[in-house]
């Protein structure tokens, strides 16, 4: 299905058909864009803190702990964890849908402890007022992330399973019957052109021929589990997944496609999806493994992107660790 709008800027256009979510820990870019919902995670949250609007949201987050029992790691974690409802909070006071809150990427290989941390941080934002129904907790798309966030799901807390660069992995997730998936364009796009040299434009980029992929299958096998595209490094990429349940834009490009009047055309429906010819893949533990394995983008971008959110965390806990 192919549908031109004639709308005023092509921001306007895309939100005909596509859910807008602001991919940004800043305040007043969320205020600008009105998006629906807001992503957050822990690079984010790094460089927010740095700017001299948001130290009073840690200096807070620092006082409100100073008194507590804890010590060391265990009272920067504390600290962290209250930021970022801090982050989510006002995030919920500009838009009218759901934040995503990340959990610790170092938990990415941890059922158990993901889990704890997904009802923690859940519990602390009810004790605040908000219901689980505005939050979304990130987790990381390994196979025990998909676990976690599986279990989740059937207490009622709703996740967002990011870092995603395979089918594999997006079946996994769907399969374990959670909110929302978060495929990353961009990175995808980074990994082909850094390996083959290779610019790719349009429909023809590798990131937005995974996010295809991953859309058709499930809305050919009617999962319930939505698609919100990320991670992007143009405009070109996001108007070639207009119709895509939903799309988490930075900052840059959400100002783009606001002063840009071109026509945009949906690319992305349920009805085209459902005529197409997938086959289905049966995931479990082993095949997602192998899978993962075989495909050398996902398994280098997956690691990567654990290790550089990890990395955030820790860069926080040291600006913290000082403060302290």
């Amino acid at each position: 299905m192919s549908a031109t709008l004639s709308a005023t800027s092509q921001l306007d256009q895309l939100k005909k058909f596509t859910t807008v979510v602001a991919d940004t820990g800043d305040f007043e870019s969320i205020r600008k864009y009105s998006p629906q919902d807001a992503t957050t995670n822990p690079t984010l949250i790094f460089k927010a803190v740095q700017q001299e609007e948001y130290k009073p949201l840690l200096a807070k987050a620092i006082a409100d702990n100073k008194g507590s029992a804890l010590s060391g790691e265990a009272l920067q974690k504390k600290i962290i964890d209250d930021l970022l409802i801090a982050f989510g909070r006002k995030i919920l006071e500009i838009v009218p849908g759901r934040v995503s809150t990340e959990v610790d990427a170092r938990l990415s290989f941890d059922v158990e402890g993901t889990l704890q941390k997904a009802r923690y941080l859940i519990g602390l934002y009810e004790k605040a007022g908000i219901p689980r129904e505005r939050i979304l907790i990130k987790i990381a798309s390994t196979w025990e992330g998909s676990q976690a966030a599986g279990i989740c799901e059937k207490e009622g807390i709703h996740c967002n399973l990011t870092l995603m660069f395979s089918l594999a992995q997006a079946i996994a997730c769907a399969d374990a019957g959670v909110t929302l998936i978060s495929p990353f364009v961009g990175r995808i796009y980074d990994f082909y052109k850094a390996t083959t040299g290779q610019e790719y434009t349009g429909a023809d980029d590798p990131g937005v021929q995974s996010v295809n992929k991953i859309y058709n299958y499930y809305k050919k096998f009617g999962y319930k589990t939505q698609v919100m595209g990320a991670s992007f490094r143009n405009t070109g990429e996001i108007i070639e997944l207009a119709g895509c349940d939903l799309l988490t834009i930075g900052p840059e490009w959400l100002e783009k496609l606001q002063t840009s009047d071109e026509p945009l055309v949906r690319k992305l429906s349920p009805e085209a999806a459902q005529a197409s010819d997938i086959e289905r893949l049966v995931v479990d533990e082993k095949t997602f493994r192998w899978l993962l394995n075989e495909e050398a983008m996902a398994t280098d971008k997956l690691a990567e992107g654990i290790r550089k959110f990890a990395a955030d965390i820790v860069k926080l806990e040291g600006i913290i660790a000082k403060s302290l």
